[in-house]
């Protein structure tokens, strides 16, 4: 047995190589990164070919390969099918991140492989992201004993948030058919997916009325909320929005806070896109500040804010912020027997107490490690621009003849062109199809009420008025262009 355990591992040994072929690896790896940033400012945001990335079904597992060839299908295959999110001129949807720091910071993260989940396994690892979490916490106002969990995202964010909002108010099976829900048609369909996901898809779901910037008619809530009452319902769960994905509204916060509070409701703020925008410094032409118009969110239960959009991190990070932990952890704590050496590590509360998770890999480095490299000021200038940006292009498309929907709350505005003859929709649809061809700048469209509205999303921590004015002169030579079509 010894010696057929000596055999296997000397083939095993190979996932250990030596520091010549590391080094040679990490030279052939850095040096693709480095020329696929480099190429950025030129190359295109989006592109469909005819069978896109093809050549990866051509390439199967089994045979060792070079890392030469390996990296030849990764630069054939994927800058050049789809979005490239690492763009300047992703300007649709909500751009992710990317900035290079966080990458260093994945990379610290896999070849330590420490365990972010339980402290008792790596308490680092935990101190690190509790940190982080309570950094976000003090962002939104929240209380020091306030925590949450470092996720995959706003859907497992918004996920955790209501399941902790559901025992907390006790809505057993029974109860939830009598159990209400209000949000609005705006709220991102991610919200949808964790109320059914999360055991409430019987749960009566109330569209509140919204006004004429898409936001929450607080006013309308409370009536519902009272009419509910009165019926003999269970109003327990309100969601919010600070900055919704098809038009960047602000809910009014402090107002819904103060409908959930006269009637014990759970308020939780979906604040995946817009957050750290509470960051900037910029006066509205109202003469009221961005800061101002989170006012309130420092009075709900929950929050869920994404670091892989407001602070330019790669994708796959996100977080819920919850101000009762102990509801927190009774939705999610379990502890098996092979786990009873770790009950007595109880300085940091682990994150797999406090979430669905329990191997959990450690995202958190890679927003700590340029946090501590830029410090906060580079961040906050960047958000601050992306208003700019947005407010900038929100005047100039109507100098071309653009319809514009409201004026921005954050970085997302609507536009659309009206034709003088034809239908107005076919059009828009033909105008992002003419840009999406072109492919320097990748804008996406939406429908509301009906018309189909074209969106700029500015987040990518690379847009500047480069690529803003490379968009207003597209959609000038393509609404040009279509009319003589």
């Amino acid at each position: 047995m010894r010696e057929k355990i000596e055999r296997l591992a000397q083939a095993s040994r190979q996932l250990e190589p030596a520091p010549a072929q590391r080094n040679s690896w990490d030279d052939a790896v850095r040096g693709y990164a480095h020329s696929y940033i480099d190429s950025l400012p030129t190359g295109k945001a989006f592109h469909m070919p005819e069978n896109p990335a093809a050549g990866i079904l051509d390439f199967p597992f089994g045979e060792p390969k070079p890392m030469e060839q390996i990296l030849d299908v990764l630069k054939n295959n994927l800058p050049n099918a789809g979005i490239n999110p690492a763009s300047g001129g992703h300007l649709g949807y909500i751009p992710g991140g990317g900035i290079y720091p966080g990458a260093l910071g994945d990379y610290l993260a896999a070849v330590t492989n420490e365990y972010a989940g339980i402290f008792f396994g790596g308490p680092g690892a935990v101190r690190i992201e509790n940190m982080l979490i309570r950094w976000m916490c003090g962002l939104v106002g929240y209380p020091e004993t306030a925590l949450g969990n470092l996720a995959s995202g706003g859907s497992i964010a918004n996920l955790i948030a209501f399941v902790t909002a559901r025992d907390f108010k006790k809505i057993t099976s029974e109860k939830v058919r009598k159990s209400v829900i209000y949000l609005t048609e705006q709220v991102h369909h991610c919200v949808h997916k964790a109320i059914r996901i999360g055991g409430m898809a019987e749960a009566i779901v109330r569209n509140v009325p919204m006004d004429g910037h898409y936001r929450m008619d607080a006013e309308k809530l409370a009536e519902m909320v009272a009419a509910d009452v009165a019926a003999g319902l269970n109003p327990f769960l309100v969601v919010g929005s600070a900055g919704t994905t098809d038009t960047g509204a602000m809910d009014p916060l402090d107002k819904i806070a103060g409908v959930c509070q006269q009637h014990d409701l759970w308020f939780h703020v979906d604040a995946a896109y817009g957050g750290f925008f509470i960051l900037a410094d910029v006066e509205n032409p109202d003469g009221t500040t961005i800061k101002e118009t989170f006012r309130g969110i420092e009075k709900s239960d929950s929050v869920a804010i994404d670091p892989h959009k407001g602070m330019f991190l790669a994708y796959g990070l996100g977080a819920v912020l919850i101000k009762n932990v102990k509801a927190q952890m009774e939705s999610h704590y379990y502890r098996a027997n092979y786990m009873q050496d770790t009950v007595g590590a109880t300085e940091e509360l682990s994150p797999a107490d406090l979430s669905p998770e329990l191997t959990k890999h450690w995202r958190g480095l890679r927003m700590w490690l340029p946090l501590q490299l830029y410090g906060i000021q580079p961040f906050k200038a960047a958000l601050e621009e992306k208003i700019w940006l947005c407010r900038y292009f929100y005047e100039e498309i109507q100098k071309l003849g653009f319809e514009v929907g409201p004026y921005p709350d954050l970085s997302v505005c609507t536009y659309r062109f009206v034709p003088e003859n034809g239908d107005a929709n076919e059009f828009n649809r033909r105008l992002v199809e003419h840009i999406q061809r072109d492919g320097r700048i990748f804008v996406s469209s939406t429908t509301i009420d009906g018309q189909i509205w074209i969106r700029l999303a500015v987040l990518s921590f690379r847009t500047h008025l480069r690529e803003i004015d490379t968009l207003l002169e597209m959609f000038e030579n393509g609404v040009n262009a279509l009319k003589n079509h």
